[in-house]
């Protein structure tokens, strides 16, 4: 990771580490981003935008400050200037402090790399939630017949679930703020579940609110 990470701000999408996301850049400071990421080590932080965004949008609104590093896997400049690209996450960072020097926003930032599941209990905790999860799924009238890939690795299907999920933007930045995998797929599984209790109990969520 670069001394100044490149970071692009969005209201709505959380990166996880060994996880793909398809990205459509239009803005010009954007461009210049990604022009730049390119002609370096093709590194691009995603930070989540804060509540209020709105008000600041074209200046430098709050993000929150632990985010997600990922590599441009894939690049392809349209004839307007555009880009298509992948991003693969790699690592979990927090931001020490902005820099102001370009028009797209870079960051000095601490990785915060996760903890890999060490002992026996843990292993099964991650695989555990495989299981779980896939109950969730298929128990939910919404999304019918679900099946999790099983060649993926328990370590990987966290961070895909956690991102690929129908949940909201501050309930993924939630689960990315979790120091270790084991505690993100805990607190995935008991996301799903309250979710699910939800949606069969009406009045429930008014309760909850």
């Amino acid at each position: 990771m670069s001394d100044l990470l490149p970071l692009f701000p969005l209201p709505n999408v959380v990166l996880f580490p060994n996880v793909f996301l398809p990205l459509h850049i239009f803005e010009p400071r954007y461009r210049d981003m990604v022009h730049d990421a390119l002609a370096s080590d093709r590194m691009i932080g995603m930070v989540l935008l804060r509540v209020g965004w709105e008000r600041d949008y074209e200046g430098r609104p709050p993000v929150y400050p632990v985010g997600c590093s990922g590599v441009i896997t894939h690049a392809e400049k349209l004839p307007d200037g555009r880009y298509d690209i992948v991003l693969r996450g790699l690592d979990r960072f927090r931001i020490v402090e902005e820099d102001h020097s370009e028009r797209y926003r870079r960051a000095i930032v601490e990785p915060l790399p996760d903890r890999l599941p060490r002992s026996a209990d843990e292993r099964r905790i991650i695989h555990e939630c495989r299981t779980k999860v896939e109950a969730i799924l298929v128990s939910d009238p919404r999304v019918g017949e679900a099946r999790i890939p099983s060649a993926m690795a328990d370590e990987d299907l966290v961070n895909a679930l956690a991102q690929y999920l129908d949940l909201e933007p501050l309930e993924k930045q939630a689960l990315l703020e979790t120091p270790t995998l084991c505690s993100r797929a805990e607190s995935l599984v008991e996301l799903l579940e309250m979710k699910t209790l939800m949606a069969r109990t009406p009045g429930l969520s008014n309760v909850a609110h």
